[in-house]
């Protein structure tokens, strides 16, 4: 069964560009397009598409107010936004994406039209292969729960040995001097339900990489400085930690904690290359946080697809530093934290609803 996609875009060049792209891809048939949100709603109810492409700026209705009606009628179906690299298609699309949207891809602005088509097609395979994974592995359970009530009671089973519990880095004792968050497909959505839990007065500062392109992460920060507790606000170079203060790394950039004056700790916004083709790399700035503060870190990795952090966590766990992940089932991609999680570089693994409070343990002790 092939995933049905629905390609919403103002603009007819776009919808061209996108449909073609889409329809190279063996598991996706695109059911149809439509111009703007309200018409993409009428066209719902009869193509019954399991995934649509959502342009954030559109005439009538824009991507989130389209988003917000897609909600409301509870259709249950999973949203990929095309934003503009502008800071109001950032804006925009930084909520659409708390409210849910699976991810976002941006539309490049090459002069070559074979260019942007592979731009696109480089910035959608990945977000398309995983949707279709989460997208059949729901399927599969609806099945699975569907086949249970219609089958009679059977004996109960003996239950499965659980896994082998892991000791954590560090004694449990010790009290962290900062908090450092590696994150990417899902973040936006998971860090506004997560972040505002933490108190204002953490004591510690938190250091967030969260795989985004430039202005992306500044509106990012703004969104979230107007939910939390704590003040929240993208990393300028040069700028000293400080504590009760989250800080995302900027996109297109790198980020790292080195020593500043009088042992203070500054950050250094770089160019340097990209890390498991990232830019912000979780990665880079673990190992500098991990270098700096040796064991008295707590490293959490969250949802995201990629390896990105792993090996970043294995630095800070050879420090002794404490390491949890976010658990599959809240997880819109168990990509990052599965990949970590295997590689025995993470001690627990919480629900979403849960982090903040585990986060919150290790720097009050």
């Amino acid at each position: 069964m092939k995933l049905k996609v629905l390609v919403v875009d103002d603009t007819i060049v776009y919808r061209k560009i996108l449909s073609d792209v889409l329809a190279d891809f063996p598991s996706v048939e695109v059911v149809g397009t439509a111009s703007n949100g309200k018409i993409a709603l009428s066209r719902i109810e009869s193509l019954k598409p399991d995934l649509i492409t959502l342009d954030v700026e559109m005439p009538v209705m824009d991507g989130v107010q389209t988003l917000e009606e897609i909600h409301k009628m509870k259709l249950g179906i999973g949203v990929i936004m095309v934003s503009t690299l502008t800071k109001k298609g950032s804006e925009i699309t930084m909520k659409a994406l708390e409210l849910g949207a699976f991810d976002f891809v941006t539309k490049p602005d090459s002069e070559s039209r074979e260019e942007n088509i592979k731009q696109i097609r480089a910035s959608l395979a990945p977000r398309i292969n995983h949707f279709l994974k989460r997208f059949e592995l729901k399927k599969a359970l609806k099945g699975d729960r569907a086949q249970k009530k219609e089958e009679k009671p059977r004996e109960p089973r003996e239950p499965r040995p659980a896994p082998p519990s892991r000791t954590p880095g560090r004694s449990t004792y010790e009290k962290s001097d900062i908090v450092a968050i590696g994150i990417s497909t899902g973040g936006p959505n998971a860090l506004t339900k997560m972040l505002p839990m933490l108190p204002g007065n953490l004591g510690v500062p938190v250091a967030i990489v969260q795989h985004m392109p430039p202005l992306f992460t500044k509106s990012l920060a703004e969104s979230l400085n107007q939910k939390c507790a704590l003040e929240v606000k993208e990393v300028q170079d040069g700028e000293t930690v400080r504590k009760n203060v989250v800080y995302i790394a900027p996109g297109g950039k790198q980020t790292k904690i080195v020593a500043g004056a009088n042992q203070a700790r500054i950050f250094r916004v770089t160019d340097d290359p990209p890390e498991n083709n990232c830019k912000p790399s979780v990665d880079y700035l673990f190992r500098s946080v991990a270098r700096e503060y040796k064991s008295k870190v707590t490293g959490v990795i969250m949802t995201g697809m990629g390896n990105d952090g792993t090996l970043g966590l294995k630095v800070m766990k050879s420090f002794g530093a404490v390491t949890m992940g976010q658990d599959a089932d809240t997880c819109v991609v168990y990509g990052m934290p599965k990949i970590a999680w295997d590689a025995g570089v993470v001690d627990m693994e919480f629900p979403l609803e849960k982090i903040a409070a585990e986060i919150t343990s290790t720097v009050k002790r």
